[in-house]
């Protein structure tokens, strides 16, 4: 494995003008994967430290070898970035969440994360242990598995592919990718789209390792943890990340939350800071066109107020 086959970074000027790290101060990289962001925030400020947390195995030790020019500067830990957040104790200038899943775990077949033939059911962002994507198929109720699929896969027919898979695993177990997408053709129609496969699977992904939880718990954490005036940045690739992010970004930024009838505010509600992405940014044309797998990427940062 070679750091090449964990996915080039994206946004990274963008990113680096947000968070400015020439300024210098600890940031928090909460997805460092192959340590690419972490290594531009550390090139662009010298006088800048990472903490560098996945929970990817596979990924720490790539980051590892590429960030290790770096001594002492960088600091890489396994884990969930929420729990490791709350356990920092330094207030920080910066923090960066690339969510999703790298070009390296898709592309690795034996991670299985994506739809090749006889790709496993695997999807677990990390290897030590815990229930794999065929458990969920194998084991979740039907009701339970119609609600993932419609709610991150934003799939019309959960209902009918969720029956189609309980009525398989009565007879046999799902093991491969095989299997989940036989049951996609005859619940969902012989003409099933990438497209569509794409979306279920990250259903099921999104549902096993619990991602929009653990963003979810992170944000505050990570608001709570930055310095006056550190910044915040999230990349999304799906639209209940990027949600959860806007809706949060904003209700932090507003100050009174008086019921609109009352003549003066009696909240007394202070901004914990303010939107510095007031849309969100896109790669551009060329990135996409260098790096197909950018195109989802959305970013958006906040940043505290000041003392």
């Amino acid at each position: 494995m070679v750091e090449g086959s964990f996915h080039e970074p994206v946004l990274v000027e963008a990113v680096l003008k947000q968070l400015e790290p020439e300024r210098g101060g600890l940031h928090f990289d909460g997805t460092v994967g192959g340590g690419g962001h972490a290594e531009a925030i550390l090139i662009r400020g010298q006088e800048s430290r990472v903490i560098g947390v996945d929970r990817d195995e596979e990924a720490l030790a790539v980051a590892r070898r590429r960030l290790e020019p770096y001594g002492e500067r960088v600091e890489l830990v396994h884990g969930d970035y929420a729990e490791v957040a709350s356990r920092t104790s330094e207030p920080l200038a910066g923090a960066l969440l690339d969510l999703g899943v790298s070009s390296h775990q898709i592309d690795e077949t034996g991670r299985g994360f994506s739809w090749r033939r006889g790709a496993p059911l695997d999807m677990r962002m990390s290897s030590a242990g815990g229930r794999t994507a065929a458990d969920l198929l194998n084991e979740l109720p039907e009701a339970e598995l119609a609600d993932v699929f419609y709610r991150y896969g934003e799939e019309r027919r959960s209902r009918r592919l969720a029956a189609e898979i309980v009525k398989r695993r009565r007879t046999q177990r799902f093991a491969t990718s095989d299997d989940f997408v036989a049951a996609m053709q005859v619940a969902l129609g012989g003409h099933l789209t990438e497209r569509t496969k794409a979306r279920l699977y990250q259903a099921l992904r999104i549902e096993l390792n619990g991602e929009l939880e653990q963003l979810e718990r992170a944000l505050p954490v990570l608001r709570d943890r930055l310095e006056p005036g550190g910044v915040l940045c999230v990349i999304a690739y799906h639209s209940l990340e990027a949600r959860i992010v806007k809706q949060q970004f904003r209700d932090w930024s507003t100050a009174c939350v008086c019921p609109p009838g009352l003549p003066v505010c009696v909240c007394g509600r202070v901004p914990a800071g303010r939107e510095i992405t007031r849309k969100a940014m896109a790669p551009s044309a060329a990135e996409i066109a260098a790096n197909p797998r950018a195109r989802s990427a959305k970013l958006r940062a906040w940043r505290k107020a000041a003392a």
